[in-house]
């Protein structure tokens, strides 16, 4: 097998590795991901409370969800083999109930080498991840959908997702 040079994760002789990032320069990079839960009817009905937050028995579904995806981003490199670890300098993940999706919306932010999409995407998932645990023993007809990159600055070139 060749290495395909425009795979940063291939030696030069095609094996995985883990990018060497001795000489890229620190800089203030930042990355947006975003994921859906879609909820069906039983679970809205059963853990919707007054102020229309979502509360299962095991607490407020939209804290702990929260909580979930910071600690993930922050354990990003322990799950991804060839991600470095990074010192996250912010991270924050909200999540918003539109009608019968859960929205959720994570931010990441270091001072780095390397970029944190790879952990803004893993704040989203595994947040996304929680709400089903949360939510499943109303319903197990819960659909994560949609988890993205929104955008990503600093390092080598900006994305932006139209």
């Amino acid at each position: 097998m060749s290495a395909d040079k425009s795979l940063s994760h291939l030696d030069s002789s095609g094996r995985p590795t883990m990018v060497d990032v001795t000489e890229k320069g620190v800089t203030e990079r930042e990355a947006h991901a975003r994921a859906s839960v879609v909820l069906p009817d039983a679970v809205l009905d059963a853990l919707v409370n007054s102020a229309g937050e979502l509360v299962s028995k095991k607490g407020s579904v939209f804290t702990v969800a929260s909580i979930a995806g910071v600690m993930a981003a922050k354990r990003t490199h322990e799950l991804i083999p060839f991600c470095h670890p990074l010192g996250l300098t912010g991270c924050n993940v909200d999540l918003q109930l539109n009608g019968r999706v859960v929205e959720i919306s994570a931010h990441c932010r270091v001072v780095h080498k390397t970029g944190v999409e790879m952990e803004a995407l893993t704040a989203a998932t595994v947040a996304a991840l929680t709400v089903y645990d949360m939510c499943k023993a109303c319903s197990h007809d819960i659909q994560i959908r949609e988890t993205h990159l929104v955008s990503k600055t600093g390092g080598k070139q900006d994305f932006h997702r139209e």
